[in-house]
């Protein structure tokens, strides 16, 4: 049973820059030490002393390495290899702090850095979030690289759609260069001076999201470094609160978009045996939201990393620090202005207890995920939509292929659609008929964070209950059988590209032995231009080349073609134009619907995502959808979302809610059961007057347990790991036979015996 487990597993883990302290001490499995300062070493004691696995993390791409820049590390002075945009400005993490260029040299550096924590006994190394932003490449760092692996001089990547494909290519590679470096040296540094093996992981923000944010980054690039052994996945609401369009709306849907990001990740460990932990933030980055805000994303991100349940790993809070020991809101003026929701102009205030205690359950929640017995409710499998890293590779126009005004402001200003506000809505409406009629507009559009050619074609899908997930095209060609689970895919070479004609042959084999593909595109993409190797054997794109393989036309119609077992169905049809109006998304869905129907896949539309993992329940219900009805649970549950875990036998989420329940209906034969709680369980023991626990959490938490008992209990005691008494409360629940305990936690182990009822 996943609550009562030792700490070897490494289920749950935490970041922290900060010193350890009784308000961080949450009861997980191990604890990444952030950054390699001086301070490092006290603090891996700090943790290793409580009790923690301990391994480190450290940013590849910035991180507070001034000794390297100023030239103290080596006597040359690196302040040239920071990332430089096209004015001349350097690309900051923060005023001191610039994105690097990662050559032979900074990699040399943070191997050497690293090397010390190795020495102080860490497990693992995270390399954290290895970015290359999309709008630099103009530094002489840069520059150097460019002409060492191109073999040609720079030019400028704003000239030419092949300078800015290759030059976007190059960053990607970059960080695979160093990552694949320092990890094999880090490895056999540990190896032969420790005999030890030291493993490697890599924190990176999802594929979908560096997409939308223009950022290059290898990912499932990293699957060919041998010596990467996982990854973290960067998902949390300031990602998934990225605004995208469905229906014509422009706003933000952290769960839909959480759920196809956390989709992305899991495909980087597919097949391969790698570690992949789903990272979920109980507030974000920007520090201006109210605690309500947080609260209500976090339960969105949280739900959506549950539905994939072939991971069962997970972050459970990075900078603990900043949760449970800091005030919010709190505006800075330089991001108050982008702030429209969530907005409280009252005094800063702490966690509220309540929120303090929800996160501790489900910190602990996050560690029962192994689960073996899982399915959709009501819902197909098998159909997926190709991403690629390609497309990071494509997301910025040259001068010349786009001549209309930017269009970010004016999708900002459609953000409040549904706001009840006439003349925002008579904008917004303007503004989708403008990107549907403007050629120049909607190349704008394209590239936009709204990422529309993808989520044009995925929101449709997921808000009608669709468990659609997105499938690394790269991969076809890694591994044998990448596809073998796959019935039905969407594809457009519109946003990604193949990178070699072999993509395409293993496509259409997949199709012949009986697979479905929807290919959706007109050929507009400027990329396709590129010099390439379709460009090199006579096609105008890729996809004019996966018809032939498949015998088809070069330019097929709209319609269904037979191919093998399968069948291909073609729509020439922008994929970004089928957000823009519920016409088009309407017509989109009902094409699905319909292919999915020849595969004998009877899709009915619903408004909801509904996954039984083990006894657990986990549900969201979708605006937007097909309906606004609710979605009825009957029997017997505990709540996973209220801090007693109460027992109920009705519960009923609406549209934009969602639900953690736990089905005793699942667990009929099992006496001893831990069901929920919000400290960890250390150790239990049955005794012959009663049963004993002992639980640990944070500072300044009240804690409940509640457990499924052989016979009832009818009082408990408590004493602290210094043998003060505790105030403890007991409960009794005859129709789950559960025991509920509570009591308010100072950080420190508390043992409580429960007696049994007399006979």
């Amino acid at each position: 049973m996943g609550y009562i487990r030792n700490k070897t597993e490494e289920l749950t883990g935490y970041q922290a820059s900060g010193e350890f302290r009784p308000s961080v001490d949450l009861g997980c499995d191990f604890v990444m030490v952030y950054g390699i300062d001086d301070t490092m070493p006290e603090r891996i004691r700090q943790y290793r002393e409580q009790g923690y696995v301990v391994h480190l993390m450290t940013g590849i791409a910035w991180g507070e390495y001034q000794d390297y820049l100023d030239g103290r590390w080596d006597g040359r002075e690196h302040w040239d290899e920071g990332q430089v945009q096209r004015d001349g400005a350097g690309v900051l993490h923060n005023p001191t702090v610039p994105y690097m260029v990662p050559t032979v040299a900074f990699s040399d550096y943070l191997t050497q850095r690293m090397k010390i924590a190795v020495d102080c006994g860490v497990e693992a190394i995270h390399m954290e979030e290895p970015e290359f932003w999309d709008r630099s490449g103009y530094s002489q760092a840069f520059k150097r690289e460019y002409e060492i692996y191109y073999k040609e001089p720079w030019r400028p990547q704003h000239e030419s759609l092949d300078v800015q494909y290759k030059s976007a290519k190059l960053k990607a590679y970059l960080y695979c260069r160093a990552i694949g470096r320092i990890s094999a040296a880090l490895k056999e540094y540990a190896k032969v001076k420790y005999e030890k093996d030291i493993r490697i992981y890599i924190p990176t923000h999802s594929l979908l999201n560096y997409t939308q944010w223009k950022i290059m980054s290898p990912e499932a690039a990293l699957i060919g470094i041998s010596s990467v052994d996982g990854y973290i996945a960067q998902v949390w609401t300031g990602t998934s609160r990225q605004a995208n369009v469905f229906e014509g709306v422009y706003k933000e849907r952290t769960f839909e978009t959480a759920y196809l990001e956390y989709g992305v990740m899991q495909e980087l460990v597919k097949g391969t045996g790698r570690r992949m932990w789903f990272l979920n933030d109980p507030i974000e980055d920007l520090a201006g939201y109210t605690w309500e805000n947080y609260r209500y994303n976090y339960i969105k991100t949280a739900t959506a990393s549950l539905l994939h349940p072939h991971i069962w790993h997970y972050e459970i809070c990075p900078w603990p620090h900043r949760v449970f020991e800091e005030k919010y809101p709190r505006l800075q003026p330089r991001i108050a202005e982008k702030i429209e929701d969530g907005i409280d102009t009252e005094e800063s205030k702490p966690i509220p207890p309540e929120y303090a205690t929800l996160l501790s359950s489900m910190f602990q929640l996050f560690g029962d995920m192994d689960q073996r017995d899982i399915s959709y409710e009501g819902a197909v499998s098998g159909a997926g939509i190709f991403m690629s890293d390609s497309g990071l590779f494509q997301r910025t126009f040259p001068d010349g292929i786009v001549t209309g005004e930017t269009i970010a402001g004016r999708l900002w200003a459609a953000m409040h659609k549904n706001s009840g506000n006439q003349v925002e809505e008579e904008q917004a409406a303007r503004l989708m008929e403008d990107i549907q009629n403007d050629a120049s507009m909607m190349q704008d559009f394209v590239q936009s964070s709204a990422f529309p050619q993808f989520f044009g074609m995925a929101l449709p899908l997921v808000k009608y209950g669709l468990p659609v997930k997105p499938v690394q095209l790269d991969n076809v060609r890694r591994f044998a059988g990448y596809l073998e689970d796959s019935r039905f895919l969407i594809l457009s070479y519109e946003y990604i590209k193949p990178e070699a004609p072999d993509v395409n042959a293993s496509l259409v084999s997949w199709v012949r032995k009986g697979g479905s593909l929807l290919y959706i595109g007109d050929g507009s993409d400027p990329f396709h231009g590129i010099s390439s190797w379709w460009r090199q054997y006579g096609y105008e794109n890729p996809a004019q080349h996966l018809f032939e393989l498949a015998d088809m036309e070069s330019r097929p119609g709209d319609g269904c073609y037979p191919v093998g077992k399968g069948r291909i169905l073609v729509w020439n049809m922008l994929p970004a134009r089928i957000c823009l109006n519920k016409a088009l998304a309407r017509e989109y869905r009902e094409l699905v619907r319909g292919a999915l129907r020849e595969c004998g896949l009877d899709w009915k539309y619903r408004n909801d995502l509904t996954l039984r993992r083990g006894p657990y329940v986990i549900s969201a219900v979708m605006d937007e959808s097909v309906s606004n009805e609710t979605r009825k649970f009957e029997g017997l549950y505990a709540d996973m979302l209220e801090n007693d875990y109460r027992i109920i036998t009705h519960k009923e989420i609406g549209p934009d809610e969602s639900t953690i329940l736990f089905d005793f209906a699942r667990i009929e034969q099992e006496e001893f059961r831990v069901v929920g709680t919000s400290a960890r369980v250390e150790e239990t023991e049955v005794l012959e007057n009663g049963i004993w626990f002992r639980l640990k959490t944070a500072d300044n938490i009240r804690a409940f347990l509640r457990a499924r008992l052989p016979r009832p209990v009818c009082r408990a005691s408590a004493v602290d790991e210094d043998g003060n008494g505790v105030e403890v409360s007991v409960e009794w629940e005859k129709r789950t036979c559960t025991m509920l305990l509570s009591y308010e936690s100072h950080g420190k182990a508390v043992d409580i015996t429960a007696d049994w009822e007399a006979l």
